[in-house]
């Protein structure tokens, strides 16, 4: 094996991660977050590219939200083998193919970015920023490896919150080209990014590293598959990163369409929700360490809810401050629910090895496989979530001409997100089943985790 690999990783030990674990850790952290930064900004292009499509495109609003529902779509599905490359290649090596990876779209896009340019051809080149998506998946499973349980909500968090922050990034240079240049001038925006994507696969190779003690496990994938608590939260997953990206993706096609406003005035307002969404998302991860994320995530959700009942009655009156005190609440709170629901995930398999009658290391360890092998297909189902909301805004703007209806439906899938999350991880008692292993707990050992408790 070639590159930087460390042969031995307990960051459950805290001798070890005291001494050398945590340094090297946040190190990987620090330009796990660059790059995967840089890939989320790739994956989000469309939502800046749409803005500078003007009447001489020949698009309409809903052949535009076709193009960055493409780039949801790609980008969810590729987040499933860029899971399981970490541990097929090495979390640094493949984060810096990864990285170069992006040149891919980048560059079509500066070739094509003009009109005349055949729908077809825009549908392709969006098609192709999907692999920043992927980014997310291999950045998420590489650093859950780093870091041990009781720091993983903060870590995920930061690494979260910090790629997603490449979505208003790119919006805000889309601003400032529009702003100074005009809205002639997209090819500015792509011209800002290629040197980026290089600079952040270079910092890859320079400062990251492999953990040879992280392999691919064919079984555990096949029990994360298998295991109903996957499916549950890649759907409370859908409604927390599926709104954020989904809404990132459409807010400011969404303001030019529905209140008329300027390609100046939408950029303007686009990277706000989207911003303050990332800046939160390691709080959710916090709030869930202290207080568990089902607590975290059910009232993220109840307040999910009560925003988009604000965008209804907003859309309904037409106010456009209404609706941006609404809209932009739906992604302060995705921001908190994603930090939340994805600490959950580790959390619950180490319930379950509990309730499997496993103890100290040996359900640790459970819980380490399990979650690993489930956070691709979470993430994957999850960025989905942002490929329905693209298509229900089509749809609901190509047959009513606003997006009243597509909010109304938001607003029932946050109802039923309520429902399961306190059916299914708030409504039982935190204590688990007794076992054999009840005595050794009794004895001193650590107590285990309840569901009530993830």
């Amino acid at each position: 094996m070639g590159g930087r690999w460390i042969e031995r990783w307990e960051p459950e030990d805290e001798t070890f991660w005291r001494e050398k674990g945590e340094r090297i850790a946040r190190r990987n952290l620090l330009f796990s977050v660059f790059s995967e930064h840089i890939g989320f900004s790739i994956w989000s292009l469309w939502s800046v590219m749409v803005l500078f499509m003007g009447p001489q495109y020949g698009i309409d609003p809903a052949g535009k939200f076709f193009l960055i529902a493409t780039a949801t779509f790609v980008g969810a599905l590729i987040r499933i083998p860029y899971t399981f490359a970490v541990a097929r290649f090495g979390g640094r090596n493949w984060t810096i193919f990864s990285a170069l990876l992006l040149l891919l779209p980048t560059g079509f896009a500066f070739a094509v970015m003009e009109p005349g340019t055949s729908y077809g051809t825009f549908v392709l080149v969006a098609a192709l920023t999907g692999v920043g998506g992927g980014n997310f998946a291999s950045s998420m499973t590489n650093i859950n490896a780093f870091f041990p349980l009781r720091k993983k909500g903060w870590a995920l968090g930061l690494n979260a919150g910090g790629g997603n922050i490449g979505v208003p990034v790119v919006q805000l240079v889309g601003l400032l080209v529009i702003g100074t240049a005009g809205a002639l001038h997209p090819r500015i925006v792509l011209g800002v990014y290629l040197p980026l994507v290089v600079v952040a696969a270079v910092c890859s190779a320079l400062f990251m590293d492999n953990l040879a003690p992280v392999k691919n496990d064919t079984g555990a994938v096949k029990e994360a598959v298998a295991a109903k608590h996957t499916w549950i939260m890649a759907f409370l997953y859908v409604g927390t990163f599926g709104s954020f990206i989904g809404y990132s993706f459409a807010f400011g096609l969404v303001l030019q369409t529905q209140f008329g406003r300027t390609p100046l005035q939408a950029a303007s307002l686009t990277f706000i929700g989207p911003l303050l969404g990332s800046l939160i998302r390691p709080v959710g991860g916090s709030l869930a360490d202290r207080h568990g994320g089902a607590r975290i995530t059910l009232w993220t959700f109840v307040t999910m809810a009560a925003a988009t009942g604000i965008v209804v009655y907003a859309s309904v009156v037409e106010s456009l401050a209404v609706f941006l005190v609404g809209f932009i609440g739906l992604f302060v709170l995705s921001g908190l629910g994603n930090g939340s629901t994805y600490k959950m995930i580790p959390a619950i398999f180490l319930a379950q090895g509990h309730r499997k009658g496993l103890s100290g290391e040996a359900a640790e360890a459970y819980g380490r496989r399990l979650s690993g092998a489930s956070m691709g297909l979470i993430g994957a189902v999850g960025a989905l979530g942002g490929l329905g909301i693209n298509l229900a805004f089509r749809q609901s703007f190509q047959t009513a001409g606003t997006g009243t209806s597509a909010f109304v439906a938001f607003l029932l899938f946050y109802a039923a997100c309520i429902v399961v999350t306190w059916a299914v991880y708030l409504r039982r008692p935190a204590a688990v089943p007794d076992t054999a292993e009840t005595a050794e707990a009794a004895e001193g050992e650590k107590p285990r985790l309840g569901y009530a408790e993830v």
